[in-house]
């Protein structure tokens, strides 16, 4: 079997003679045929995980084919798969939020991943996908995932203003996801090539905040009232802070960001808003909605697709993006 694994930081080798995996019970063989890099790739790629063990095969945005027949599956059958590993027994999993699992991890994270040819996974976890869509479209199924999991825990409701910080791909997966919701959506970046990729995905309002005052914009955009939703799809404490004093009375912060440092959060806006602020990690079995997403042509992933790249060229990949990350959206890797 053929894999690429990340053996030091910003160092992917090849192996071409790596045994195939063993597959448990409850499990299905995926042959792999696109993966998709995603910003925590880049971060474990240039070394910046403590939870990553070398060397890894990386990879969880990922579609293929069924290797081996199973319970649920042929052979043969297009599918994608859901790379949130939890052990299924522990409270959270038991009372459905598998992506708050005490020993939650992520294929391709902490555990092997999918720039290999075959993969073993939980057949529960596994979805197929409609004959439209190829496999690049499909691997970008996963993304798309954590946009549906921040509007599921935001609860926007049609009609109402909305700010995405960040016009990267999940920036952009949200914004259409908003969209879908019948929201207005203000979208925030400093680079222009994004911004004018929001406008063309359907962004009522774009901002440039090396350009324009946003706080200003989001004044005049919103009649002074503020903000009904805002997302932090940066991972900076800064923009959580913004959002804060930028949120309409009884509005809604969702942040997805990892970011270690502490932001400082005024109570009194807290509670004269009444606002709500809202973490969200991963997915919880949004794959489903995703799908249907993709199927009836509701978002566009190809406009978020900037490069492909086949198995041998990985660390190209990697390197694409190290070289240019603010006008690179979505690159897929293909075997």
């Amino acid at each position: 079997m053929r894999s690429a694994k990340l053996v030091e930081p910003k160092k992917i080798m090849l192996y071409e003679n790596d045994p195939n995996p063993n597959v448990g019970l409850n499990e299905v063989l995926i042959r792999v045929k696109a993966v998709g890099i995603c910003g925590t790739d880049i971060h474990v790629w240039h070394g910046e995980r403590a939870d990553v063990t070398l060397p890894r095969i990386m990879g969880h945005e990922f579609s293929g084919t069924v290797e081996k027949s199973s319970k649920n599956f042929q052979k043969g059958e297009k599918v994608v798969v859901d790379p949130v590993v939890s052990c299924g027994v522990c409270v959270s999993c038991k009372r459905g939020y598998p992506n708050l699992c005490s020993t939650v991890k992520c294929l391709g994270v902490q555990v092997e991943g999918a720039f290999c040819e075959l993969i073993a996974v939980p057949e529960n976890k596994v979805y197929r996908f409609p004959e439209s869509l190829n496999w690049v479209q499909a691997s970008m199924v996963e993304p798309y995932s954590i946009a549906s999991e921040v509007i599921f825990r935001g609860v926007p409701v049609a009609g109402e203003k909305a700010l995405v910080f960040g016009a990267g791909p999940i920036g952009l997966g949200i914004l259409e996801g908003l969209k879908l919701r019948g929201l207005s959506v203000m979208v925030a970046d400093l680079v222009e090539s994004r911004l004018k990729k929001a406008s063309e995905l359907g962004a009522d309002r774009i901002v440039n905040g090396e350009k324009e005052d946003l706080a200003q914009a989001v004044k005049v955009w919103t009649g002074e009232f503020g903000l009904d939703f805002a997302v932090d799809a940066v991972g900076n404490p800064k923009i959580m802070e913004s959002a804060i004093e930028m949120a309409a009375p009884g509005g809604r912060i969702v942040v997805l960001g990892f970011n270690p440092t502490f932001a400082q959060v005024p109570e009194l806006f807290l509670v004269r808003k009444e606002l709500k602020i809202m973490g969200t990690r991963m997915n919880c079995n949004r794959f489903p909605e995703v799908i249907e997403w993709f199927r009836e042509e509701k978002v566009h992933p190809d406009a978020v697709l900037s490069a492909v790249y086949p198995l041998e060229d990985v660390q190209k990949a990697f390197e694409h993006i190290a070289s240019d990350p603010q006008n690179t959206l979505k690159v897929v890797v293909t075997l």
